[in-house]
């Protein structure tokens, strides 16, 4: 795991909540998705199958991607207790999110 494109990806979430360009949690996140807002799904490392099925069960075509990143870093990131699922309101922040994402997974710059 990149720690560098992690603390990236971490401030990058920061911005999008101050933004109100992210939802949070399982419920809002689903509603994202019904309502067309949703642009990208990101699940923390350790979320429930139970909590990323439901999600998953709604998310149709909105891209996805698990993060090497536990729930606790992601809610100590944005201000919250924790947090498993959330969902890029902007593709801007989506694009940069996922770009981000993958860099954390192969440590290198995705152009």
């Amino acid at each position: 795991m990149d720690d560098q494109a992690t603390q990236k990806l971490l401030s990058l979430l920061g911005i999008a909540r101050r933004a109100g360009k992210l939802s949070l949690g399982a419920d809002a996140v689903k509603e994202a998705v019904r309502g067309k807002t949703a642009k990208l799904i990101l699940y923390s490392s350790d979320v429930s199958e139970g909590t990323a099925g439901s999600v998953a069960n709604v998310a149709g075509e909105t891209p996805a991607v698990r993060l090497f990143v536990p729930m606790e870093r992601i809610g100590a990131a944005l201000g919250v207790k924790r947090v498993g699922v959330l969902a890029a309101l902007d593709a801007g922040f989506a694009q940069k999110m996922l770009q981000l994402a993958h860099e954390t997974m192969t440590g290198r710059n995705v152009p």
